[in-house]
């Protein structure tokens, strides 16, 4: 399945990148640059989304809309792409 949830990325004071997911709560991840920053992002979404399906009740947060999303100088949004393949108990 695929799973596409929006992620800010502010730039820090020493030059790396914070990151977080307006709609997966206390999901974020950092990088040394906004290439790391999303790559950790992305790690980060799939363990957060894999651990909610296989753990909890599989119910997901609704994906916010980029232009409800405010955005902070600096920051930029991009989409997290996740593809989980689950196949024990889970209906496609």
């Amino acid at each position: 399945m695929r799973f596409i949830y929006p992620a800010v990325f502010r730039p820090e004071e020493d030059g790396k990148y914070r990151a977080f997911f307006p709609d997966l709560e206390c999901c974020e991840a950092k990088g040394d640059t906004l290439e790391d920053a999303i790559e950790n992002a992305n790690a980060a979404a799939y363990d957060w989304i894999y651990t909610e399906i296989t753990e909890f009740e599989g119910i997901l947060p609704p994906v916010s809309d980029l232009s409800d999303i405010q955005l902070q100088d600096g920051e930029v949004v991009r989409n997290i792409s996740v593809i989980i393949r689950v196949t024990e108990g889970w209906d496609e």
